[in-house]
């Protein structure tokens, strides 16, 4: 069965207009009508993206996040989120990243990488990048990558991280302490009758930069594996 993103971004809008429990729970047959096609919206992106990774996700319906929101520690109390989002788990420890999705009317998006890598794996990407940037930044700087993704993004620190000298040939990657990749979506080509395989396609664009960070983060600083 074809999903569609229509149905989605028409609960989608109308939520927003209604961001409140009694429209929601008044309207719930809306809801269960677009979550059902944004399971079969992720089952055939999962199906897609398998063209050219091995996705550990069993499921479309496993990779969607809660349209609820904790509103509890947030001065926006909005019950519901106003967007779909999801995320695919890359398989085996040899495999390093992860992709995300995010489906709103306005601001469609991918995104992938590294979102909180710990302070062991971020410590070890660093004397990985510290030692040899090149790799990375022959991924970073190729025309089609930078076309499509633009610059990495994420969190950094203002100075240079501890261990690292502010004047270090790579203290503009060093600083990271995030490496994500993000696309946008216009929503005609969200709208579109293949964009499960649009969105498939831009990610595999995201497998030169999980190459490298892989390499980086699952052999030491001689090269030799740690898996």
């Amino acid at each position: 069965m074809k999903y569609s993103l229509e149905t989605v971004f028409h609960f989608l809008n109308t939520l927003k207009e209604n961001n409140n429990r009694n429209w929601f729970q008044a309207n719930k047959s809306l809801y269960d009508v677009a979550y059902h096609n944004m399971i079969l919206f992720a089952d055939s992106l999962i199906d897609d993206l398998r063209k050219y990774d091995d996705i550990e996700t069993v499921s479309g319906k496993k990779s969607l996040f809660r349209i609820y929101r904790d509103v509890r520690f947030s001065k926006d109390k909005e019950p519901y989120k106003i967007s779909w989002s999801g995320s695919l788990r890359r398989s085996s420890k040899a495999r390093r990243g992860g992709y995300y999705f995010h489906i709103e009317p306005g601001n469609t998006f991918i995104a992938g990488g590294f979102f909180g890598p710990s302070a062991d794996d971020l410590k070890h990407i660093r004397k990985q990048i510290a030692q040899d940037d090149i790799p990375l930044r022959k991924v970073l700087e190729n025309h089609e990558h930078k076309a499509f993704f633009g610059t990495i993004i994420g969190e950094q620190v203002k100075t240079s991280p501890k261990g690292f000298p502010a004047d270090h040939h790579a203290i503009d990657l060093l600083r990271y302490k995030q490496f994500i990749l993000k696309h946008h979506f216009h929503d005609s080509n969200v709208l579109g009758d293949d964009f499960d395989i649009q969105m498939s396609t831009g990610f595999s664009k995201l497998l030169p930069f999980f190459d490298v960070m892989s390499e980086y983060l699952t052999t030491d600083l001689n090269g030799i594996s740690l898996i």
